[in-house]
């Protein structure tokens, strides 16, 4: 293998890493380059902002060994355990369980826990590299199945890094002032490729161990040199990391534990720049087959939008805080308080609903991986670009104006007015003052503060903004077949329509109900 791209067995040794201990330690004395506020981070895994995130990364790993069935698999390459993160779909039941992971996560959590993206990434390129190598009689898909089975091996954390930078919208990829404003091949060799470009809003990469880059969006003839796809390891040489500004993000480096909100687990994301990085022929899947660019982007988003069910997990957490601050207030049997409560909760189930509903009805792919009800995940997704901000909003008013106008902890920590704050912050008799400012905190930190980014903001723009749910239900929303249903009914259908609509409602029950895999939604 070329040396400029070394083989990263060695981070997790002859065995796989298991272990969120030993997930953290995988991390440890990787070359990484990495900039915080105009400054070379040197060792991010020790770093007060990033820590969080590493940690928030770590339960992946550790709900797998607390919970086996709902976050491991048997992987079909080493005939192992592995993490749900790495494993390839085969049935609808592995959708559920991803989902059921997610919203577990988002529990325990209140946060992005950063390694859907790379999951729904191998799902999408499972399925796509399989029906790219029928058409280009290419080997995609056999170098794809090894890559996999190397990540299981060793137990890799994958991160996908899809969204370029993008430059004029209004422009595709080759017509840019600058090519490098979208992920292209600069270089041929016999052994490889090289790229630049920059991927944006990147969840979790420096807490990954490989990124997979793909294109963002649907590819022309004339873009060729921008559908790649290939996988690199995050300390390859030429990739610089600027890490992401967050909303009270420095809290963290401040000491204390009451401020962050959070005392344990945040985001991440970065802007990933690369400058003639080398990817090699055996990590490419996918070099000029622009006409499949569009399939991944589907695909992938058709996965990654039902998984923002893990919003509902850190619903939960909020709901759980709006419930405690209202007991803490003394208010929690107003009959308003419980219907609010209701009204968030009710929000919330419907996140999860309609991401569970889109596994649920998931269906075979060509190379046997499953891939969720396109519909219904971009309903899901559609949801969460809005509920979240309501059910914040309803946080935010039984919270009370005090979570945006409390003293800071060291003036609570403070001999000379501290003891005041402790008189005058005061709830109920029999609370703790100190739990109602920590309670109060939290509902900052998720609402406004550093986990607003990944349960409302991202909420809105992760996994395409929401014009672009819209485009899809659009695509799929079967109008015509919906009209002849409503003549049928009135009387003015002809012989021939009362078949078609039989037909049709036929074929889409027995999807549903398992005795047929087709994918067509009618």
């Amino acid at each position: 293998m070329s040396q400029q791209h070394k083989d990263t067995s060695s981070i997790s040794g002859s065995s796989p890493i298991q272990t969120g201990e030993q997930y953290i330690d995988s991390l440890r004395g990787r070359d990484l380059t990495v900039y915080l506020f105009g400054e070379k981070v040197e060792d991010i895994v020790e770093h007060p902002m990033i820590r969080p995130s590493i940690n928030a990364v770590a339960q992946t790993f550790d709900l797998a060994q607390r919970e086996p069935e709902l976050a491991s698999a048997i992987s079909p390459f080493t005939g192992e355990r592995v993490n749900r993160f790495l494993h390839i779909a085969t049935d609808a039941e592995d959708l559920v369980r991803q989902n059921k992971m997610q919203r577990k996560l988002g529990q325990l959590t209140g946060t992005c826990f950063q390694r859907c993206v790379g999951m729904d990434a191998f799902n999408a390129l499972y399925s796509v590299t399989y029906e790219m190598d029928q058409t280009h009689e290419t080997d995609y898909h056999q170098k794809f199945k090894a890559f996999v089975g190397m990540t299981h091996k060793h137990g890799y954390v994958i991160g996908g890094a899809m969204t370029d930078v993008k430059g004029d919208r209004s422009l595709p990829p080759h017509q840019q002032a600058d090519p490098d404003l979208y992920l292209h091949v600069t270089k041929r060799t016999a052994d490889g490729v090289y790229v630049t470009g920059a991927k944006a809003h990147q969840t979790g990469c420096l807490n990954s161990h490989w990124l997979v880059v793909m294109p963002t969006l649907r590819l022309g003839p004339e873009d060729k040199e921008f559908a790649i796809v290939g996988a690199v390891p995050v300390e390859a040489k030429g990739i610089t990391y600027i890490y992401g500004r967050q909303s009270c993000d420095t809290r963290s480096m401040e000491g204390g534990s009451i401020d962050v909100g959070n005392a344990r687990y945040g985001g991440q994301e970065a802007m990933v720049i690369f400058e003639d990085v080398f990817i090699p022929n055996q990590y490419i899947f996918m070099d000029g087959e622009y006409d499949f660019a569009a399939m991944l982007v589907e695909r992938f988003t058709s996965y990654h939008r039902r998984s923002y069910v893990c919003k509902s997990g850190v619903g939960d957490v909020l709901i759980g805080a709006a419930a405690t601050i209202a007991d803490y207030n003394g208010v929690s049997k107003a009959s308003h308080i419980r219907d609010k409560l209701v009204e968030m909760t009710h929000q919330n189930e419907t996140i999860y609903a309609t991401g569970i509903a889109a596994s649920y009805q998931g269906f075979a792919t060509e190379s046997g991986a499953f891939l969720p009800d396109d519909m219904l995940a971009n309903v899901c997704k559609h949801h969460v670009t809005k509920m979240p901000y309501e059910i914040g909003r309803l946080a935010q008013d039984l919270a009370g104006g005090m979570v945006v106008t409390m003293p800071s902890e060291q003036d609570y920590r403070s001999n000379e007015v501290g003891p005041l704050l402790e008189k005058y912050l005061k709830g109920k008799a029999d609370v703790n003052t100190e739990d109602r400012v920590r309670i109060l905190r939290l509902i900052e930190n998720m609402t406004l503060g550093r986990n607003a980014v990944g349960y409302l903001t991202e909420s809105m723009h992760g996994a395409g903004s929401p014009q672009a749910q819209r485009i899809q239900i659009m695509r799929q929303m079967q109008v015509d077949y919906k009209k002849k249903l409503a003549q049928a009914l009135a009387g003015i259908e002809n012989e021939e329509t009362r078949l078609e609509i039989m037909a049709k409602v036929d074929g889409y029950f027995a999807r549903v109900f398992k005795l047929s895999d087709q994918g067509d939604r009618s």
